[in-house]
């Protein structure tokens, strides 16, 4: 073994430039196949159930989830647990994607006579359309025969790359054709800062949000500072006799207050408040509600509807559950 530092280097751009190869004569041998393999799913009511053995199983349960996060239901089943009563997951309603280099692994035999005998459709991806699991597939997704990066041929990596990237293809033509939505993909996706980012400001105030705080127009210098300290938001909504909003007192309104010169404590909230502040929809997604935060340099934005205030937003307490980094 060669421990020189640029022939690594060398090695490692040759599985480079191999996977490339691989993956530009996947593209250019792309027919019409994939579209045909579209069809049958969007046929289809029930479950996409991915299965493959080895290699061909853990990019089969990528795939799966990713067809899962892009609005096809999909779930991955383990071959060999078919044979030994999973097979019962394979309902009337489903669509078997089956994954195999070859096409002649053994476990999945099984399956695939499971799924002629139930009339199920079988999805089949293979370099091999001339193996059994391509004379079973109802659509068999053929990869061109191409040389593994592995010194020895043996180690499944352009094979597993190219069905990688054709899965990716697969689900990406799914979603356009379900007209899968960014909103679609927030409700899918509610953890981490993606997610979070694609919900909507209803979905951060939940079903029982905390009213925000408020005051009248004539409030008193007092009230106004108590409001903000009790709903501890760092502001108080001002509102109309009709319940409409008026405007908002902040923090630091109050601060800039304090440094004028007069009798403070004559003032009432008309007389403190900024108004016709930022607002936002409920209905708007949390990334709008966070740009308009940093666009306009404000650390508070109220959640009107109806032209009433229903929620208080604050950047700290967004900064807390990770909607900021």
């Amino acid at each position: 073994m060669n421990d020189d530092p640029t022939a690594m280097t060398s090695r490692a751009r040759e599985v480079l430039r191999l996977n490339v190869a691989a993956l530009q004569a996947l593209e250019a041998g792309l027919d019409d196949g994939l579209s045909r393999a579209v069809e049958v799913i969007l046929s289809r009511p029930g479950y996409v159930v991915v299965t493959g053995m080895g290699k061909s199983g853990h990019i089969g349960g990528k795939i799966a989830a990713t067809l899962a996060s892009t609005g096809t239901a999909s779930f991955f089943v383990h071959p060999a647990e078919m044979s030994h009563g999973d097979l019962g997951m394979l309902r009337g309603d489903v669509t078997l994607l089956a994954l195999s280099n070859s096409g002649e692994s053994r476990e999945l035999r099984d399956p695939l006579l499971f799924c002629r005998r139930q009339g199920i459709p079988v999805i089949g991806m293979t370099q091999r359309p001339d193996s059994f699991l391509g004379r079973n597939a109802t659509v068999c997704l053929t990869l061109p025969q191409m040389a593994e990066a592995c010194p020895n041929g043996l180690a499944p990596t352009t094979s597993t790359l190219m069905s990688l990237a054709l899965g990716d293809a697969l689900a990406m033509v799914l979603m356009d054709r379900r007209g899968f939505t960014a909103q679609d993909f927030g409700l899918h996706h509610p953890g981490g800062k993606l997610g979070m980012g694609l919900q909507s400001v209803r979905d951060w105030m939940g079903d029982r949000p905390e009213s925000p705080a408020r005051v009248a127009l004539d409030a008193p210098f007092v009230e106004v500072v108590s409001a903000i300290t009790e709903g501890r938001k760092g502001a108080v909504c001002v509102l109309n006799p009709d319940g409409t909003l008026a405007g908002i007192v902040t923090d630091g309104d109050v601060r800039r207050a304090l440094s004028r010169e007069g009798d403070i404590k004559a003032l009432a909230a008309a007389g403190l408040m900024s108004p016709r502040p930022k607002t936002i929809h409920p209905d708007a997604r949390m990334t709008d509600a966070l740009d308009l935060m940093t666009q306009n340099r404000i650390a508070t934005l109220v959640v009107v509807e109806d032209d009433r205030p229903v929620a208080i937003m604050h950047v700290a307490e967004l900064m807390q559950a990770g909607y900021v980094s």
